[in-house]
């Protein structure tokens, strides 16, 4: 009984890790959110990965418009957008290391996700 808990909790980790996969994970995140049977858990996780991707894709598109439109501030706006896609990137593998040491996520402004058991 205790192998079937266990089990049923790894896969559950796996679902919250892929939400929080850059870029792509947004659409398993919206599939959760949408879904009736996903748990509290899974939709937190789900909130706060979509959250996160679309403040990196404003923040990106911002800046790239700003850097097609402003000649003077082309460089240190494109050096700003690559700078958010990195922390982009850092933070999901920063909440996807949080997931697999089963720890709870609390990102200020964007959502907390409950520590799995």
């Amino acid at each position: 009984m205790a192998d079937l808990d266990r089990q049923a909790s790894e896969t559950g980790s796996l679902k919250l890790m892929l939400y929080f996969m850059p870029v792509f994970g947004i659409i398993p995140a919206l599939w959760s959110l949408n879904s009736e049977t996903s748990t509290r858990t899974e939709r937190n996780a789900s909130r706060v990965a979509v959250k996160l991707a679309l403040t990196w894709f404003a923040s990106y598109m911002l800046f790239d418009i700003g850097a097609q439109n402003i000649d003077a501030l082309h460089l240190p706006l494109l050096l700003t957008s690559s700078l958010i896609t990195s922390g982009y990137f850092v933070m999901n593998l920063w909440l996807v290391i949080l997931l697999w040491q089963r720890k709870s996520i609390d990102v200020p402004l964007l959502g907390k996700v409950d520590r799995l058991d």
